[in-house]
């Protein structure tokens, strides 16, 4: 997925992206040690699993958010619209 799959980038997250065998979208969520410390990696972790259920996801598509140390400071509309694949106006 790493090698084939499409990225999009954000300050606060990757999002990568590829057609998945499932009729469901299917969403992996990373939460690594830069977030910070085991509050920091769930606050992150729960506000992407939120964030990816407002997003309107893709049928066909496998998911991976990788959250960024600035993942908890990025508003929340901007989480959805790069889960979504949509920018933001500013």
């Amino acid at each position: 997925m790493f090698r084939l799959g499409r990225r999009r980038r954000t300050p606060g997250l990757t999002v990568l992206t590829l057609e998945g065998p499932s009729a469901l979208p299917r969403v992996g969520i990373v939460a690594g040690k830069k977030v910070g410390n085991a509050v920091n990696r769930n606050r992150a972790k729960r506000r992407l699993r939120e964030a990816a259920s407002r997003a309107g996801l893709e049928a066909h598509t496998d998911y991976i958010l990788i959250a960024g140390p600035e993942c908890n400071d990025v508003g929340f509309t901007d989480l959805v619209e790069t889960i979504s694949g949509r920018t933001s106006g500013a």
